[in-house]
């Protein structure tokens, strides 16, 4: 179980052997620590092979400039059969477009990419301000309340709601669904029992299976479900279970983990960094720079893994064919090469706030990133105009999982103008 955070640096970092570093360790992520081991892999190995850990041997790939490389050669590093450090449980063989390469990759994903198309996004800002004004208003001012529970995981779930056209009064299963898909060996902290787990998962499938069925004798819409039946290359998709949840489940896991800790990860940051707080109150029109350095600051999703399609050098390394390379996106958002202000600042006004590693690079990149600044954008816009102040007034809980970099809560107060 998560417990409260509080360090951010960890200087166990530099007295573990170098060989013996495996940042699959979930327990990194929830304290913190990982910005210290990332440093110093950075420093002293930025190719990093872990011979020994729970998840198996695999390479930590830390810097921008080779996450970049890599990303971008979809041949040589494949995304198939599992994109994340850890492997599904036995028996489980769930499969979505971001597990696949070309060119099944690219018919699934084209087949939803409509419901992020630019005149989609300009139709939905609207709603998004009517929802986060809704949110917004109804915070109780002078009371202490949980940012993530009441802002955090309202926003981004009635916008799941809203993308999958999904029963809106039953909304928060959604974002259950999204919080045990990745709760694996490996991979989370595995809070809960791998039966339950199954449970949850299967009951999606269920719920999803008789909206498909529903749905077909509708006429088509923009929602996802609706896409992927008007697609000539996904229209039986629901004939094939397992790829059927697994594109449902990457969906949901995109559309609610990226925006979701975003939000806290502002709260906190801003905190954090008090003298970018009065820049921001200064001059609003920091936001949409903001929204894009609180999205390299906090790194939503910290990780994605490649498989190695035939033996090759990279940077003086020898990896084999078969071999597990981890782009650790995390890291790369602290590459003091890549960044020319100190990237562990968090700056309103970054000039390079835009060239975060955080949506990924290549045929991979995140679908949904224009959506998550957009929310991001716009509430901010509304917070601006009513809080001076979102103030965290004690300690919080962070998720302990290697690939999300998440928040279980967040105390805060707003403080009007």
């Amino acid at each position: 179980m998560a417990t409260t955070v509080t360090a951010v640096a960890n200087s166990e970092a530099y007295s573990v052997p170098l060989d013996q570093i495996d940042m699959s360790q979930p327990e990194h992520y929830r304290t913190w620590a990982y910005h210290e081991y990332f440093k110093r892999l950075r420093q002293e190995d930025p190719i990093h092979y872990c011979k020994e850990s729970p998840v198996g041997p695999f390479w930590s790939i830390t810097k921008m400039a080779d996450i970049i490389a890599i990303d971008s050669d979809n041949q040589t590093y494949s995304s198939a059969p599992f994109s994340l450090i850890g492997d599904l449980p036995e028996g489980e063989n769930l499969n979505n477009f971001i597990f696949m390469d070309p060119p099944e990759h690219t018919k699934q994903r084209l087949a939803v990419q409509p419901v992020v198309a630019p005149q989609n996004l300009a139709q939905l800002e609207g709603l998004i301000r009517q929802r986060v004004c809704t949110i917004l208003d109804g915070l109780p001012v002078g009371e202490t309340f949980d940012m993530v529970e009441r802002v955090s995981i309202e926003l981004t779930t009635q916008m799941l709601a809203t993308l999958f056209d999904f029963p809106f009064e039953e909304r928060s299963k959604l974002t259950y669904w999204s919080d045990i898909a990745l709760d694996v060996p490996g991979i989370g902290s595995e809070d809960i029992t791998p039966e339950k787990r199954w449970e949850g998962l299967m009951e999606c499938l269920q719920e999803f299976s008789r909206i498909w069925h529903e749905r077909k004798s509708k006429p088509p819409a923009y929602d996802l479900i609706s896409l992927l039946q008007n697609n000539e290359d996904t229209k039986n998709m629901i004939e094939d279970p397992e790829t059927f949840l697994g594109n449902i489940l990457l969906l949901i896991v995109g559309g609610n983990d990226t925006t979701r800790n975003s939000i806290s990860g502002g709260v906190v940051a801003l905190n954090q960094f008090p003298s970018e707080y009065q820049k921001l109150r200064d001059n609003p029109k920091l936001i949409s720079n903001m929204v894009s350095e609180v999205i390299r600051w906090q790194t939503p999703l910290l990780h994605h893994r490649r498989r190695v399609t035939r033996d090759v050098e990279f940077g003086g390394k020898q990896f084999k064919k078969g071999d597990k390379v981890v782009l650790w996106w995390a890291s790369a958002n602290r590459d003091e090469d890549a960044f020319k202000q100190d990237p562990f600042t968090f700056l309103v006004d970054r000039s390079q706030a835009r060239q975060h590693a955080s949506f990924g690079f290549g045929i991979h990149r995140c679908m949904g990133n224009r959506l998550a600044e957009l929310q991001l954008r716009v509430l901010w816009e509304e917070i601006m105009k009513r809080f001076r102040h979102i103030e965290v007034v004690g300690p919080f809980e962070r998720t302990s999982n290697n690939h999300v970099n998440g928040y279980l809560n967040l105390p805060v107060r707003v403080h009007p103008w």
